[in-house]
């Protein structure tokens, strides 16, 4: 468990896109995934975004978080 500020919000809007939030206000479903490349191995294999978010999300937006993830990582 870990406070909302160090976590990673991704966002289902109302109109259905999905996007990574990373100023946590945007309107719609959000899951919440901790800013660690591991983290992100687990929730990808499990598909918990879909289920979190009850919609598929692109590889795109996989692709998008995984490589943030990598830089915050590197830095």
């Amino acid at each position: 468990m870990k406070p909302k500020k160090e976590l990673i919000r991704v966002v289902r809007t109302p109109e259905g896109e999905v996007l990574i939030d990373k100023t946590g206000k945007k309107a719609g479903r959000g899951a919440y995934i901790c800013p660690s490349l591991s983290c992100f191995e687990k929730a990808k294999k499990g598909k918990k975004f879909e289920k979190a978010l009850n919609h598929p999300v692109s590889p795109e937006i996989i692709e998008k978080l995984q490589q943030e993830l990598t830089e915050s990582e590197q830095s």
